[in-house]
């Protein structure tokens, strides 16, 4: 449990295996039963995150075939029991590393050096477990996440290279779509903003050097509920999964740092009651779809900040193993900028996480039925809480529907004034709060 090979609690993948070595892959526990799912449907999302896609990503090529082990019938139903999938490495070239100044000096803000101090040994040929061929195992897993929400919930998830270096972008979240994000080798929807990126990536990745960015990832048709209080919080554990992907160096959920530059009134997401739906539903969503750590039924959105790849094609300073000064200059194929292979990456941890999130709140809060689903069941005596016969909260969020709501209901609106609300007399009146919290 401590090894840090692992994520999730009910929907929990393993990676293992090397950039180097004879291949990589996942084994996924947790997977409900009953679920249609192909080899296709997986190689999909591995095709969008394999090397050698473009002149702006590492020249590596693999195809990166995904083989299901265990887990999925001939017939490509799942069976409950743990999914095993492994993708063969085929074109590594450990003599890159091997031969050279490389095997013996540290890669300077690579974990090169990092993982010599915590084993006292390290894979030196590729990066070992550091490089992000070990993505391909979560990419897997994932793809099997997004195939869940979709059938079960309609959940969407999507991402898309928000920004390289300070080259900006105007997307709309609500309307973007993947053919959007494909339609270019950066993975930005913004045509114009595109071409900047990839004249800034192209004149970097000339120079031998590298550059960084930042991925901004989308889910929609997320359901009110998911996430808990404290340290379990659905945003804190969307930091988790994002930071530990390979070069993430920043988490934001909703506007973020930008939300510190705002007063409490502006950045508030004001409630309002939807006139098609009758669902509970903010008028902005500043706070990402999440609030007090719990999924509000709005879009979840986060953005995802990304390093310049490590290794590069300048000279630069360092120290070998056994202490000694010396310059380098980076051998091999690497990525100039990570972010248009990190699309794929950062979609699998929102929807693994998602899952996960799911899985645990129908384990938790759909166990005992609550009062409207209790009268619509049998009547077969049984002992329950007092709290069952609690009325539901007005539905929350996109997908939710108040019931027996008409478009033609209308909500009246209370005014808000202090100097007219009193204990005794508030009918009309609007709602006062006495809030005495830390």
């Amino acid at each position: 449990m401590g090894s840090g090979n692992s994520f999730g609690r009910m929907f929990r993948i393993s990676t293992w295996g090397e950039s180097h070595g004879g291949g990589v892959g996942v084994t996924l526990d947790g997977c409900p039963p009953r679920i249609q799912i192909s080899r296709e449907d997986i190689q999909i999302d591995l095709d969008r995150r394999r090397p050698g896609q473009s002149r702006i990503t590492t020249p590596r090529n693999e195809a990166d075939s995904v083989e299901i082990l265990s887990g999925v019938t001939i017939d490509n139903v799942t069976t409950g029991t743990p999914i095993a999938m492994l993708v063969r490495n085929k074109d590594h070239r450990s003599g890159d590393y091997l031969e050279n100044d490389m095997s013996v000096a540290y890669r300077p803000s690579h974990a090169d050096a990092t993982y010599d101090a915590k084993y006292g040994v390290r894979a030196i040929a590729g990066g070992g477990r550091s490089s992000a061929r070990e993505t391909i195992g979560r990419v897997a897993a994932g793809a099997i996440a997004r195939k869940i929400l979709k059938d079960l919930h309609g959940i969407e998830v999507l991402a898309y290279v928000s920004k390289v270096q300070d080259i900006g972008c105007v997307v709309n979240d609500d309307a973007f779509c993947k053919e959007d994000v494909d339609a270019n080798i950066v993975r930005c929807p913004d045509e114009e903003a595109a071409e900047k990126m990839l004249e800034r990536i192209d004149e970097i990745r000339k120079a031998g050097n590298s550059i960084g960015g930042v991925v901004t990832c989308v889910a929609r048709n997320v359901p009110a509920g998911l996430g808990s209080p404290v340290f379990d919080k659905l945003e804190a554990d969307l930091a988790k999964a994002c930071m530990s992907i390979p070069a993430a160096k920043g988490f934001e959920s909703g506007d973020g740092f930008d939300g510190t530059l705002l007063t409490g009134k502006d950045h508030n997401d004001e409630f309002y009651i939807d006139p098609q739906t009758g669902a509970t539903r903010t008028r902005t969503n500043r706070s990402g779809g999440i609030q007090g750590g719990i999924s509000n039924g709005e879009n979840v959105v986060i953005h995802v900040a990304f390093k310049p790849t490590s290794t590069i094609g300048q000279i630069q300073n360092t120290v070998t193993r056994d202490g000694q000064q010396v310059e380098l200059r980076g051998k091999g194929r690497h990525d100039p900028c990570v972010l248009p292979r990190a699309v794929p990456m950062v979609e699998a941890m929102m929807a693994l996480t998602l899952v996960d999130a799911l899985m645990l709140q129908h384990a938790q809060c759909n166990l005992y039925p609550t009062a409207a689903e209790s009268s619509s069941t049998s009547t077969t005596t049984t002992t329950t809480t007092s709290s069952s016969n609690l009325p539901k909260p007005n539905p929350m969020g996109t997908t939710a529907m108040r019931e027996n709501w008409s478009p033609t209901d209308h909500i009246p609106m209370i005014i808000h004034n202090a100097a007219q609300s009193n204990d005794t007399d508030k009918k009309g009146k609007p709602i006062g709060l006495n809030i005495d919290e830390e």
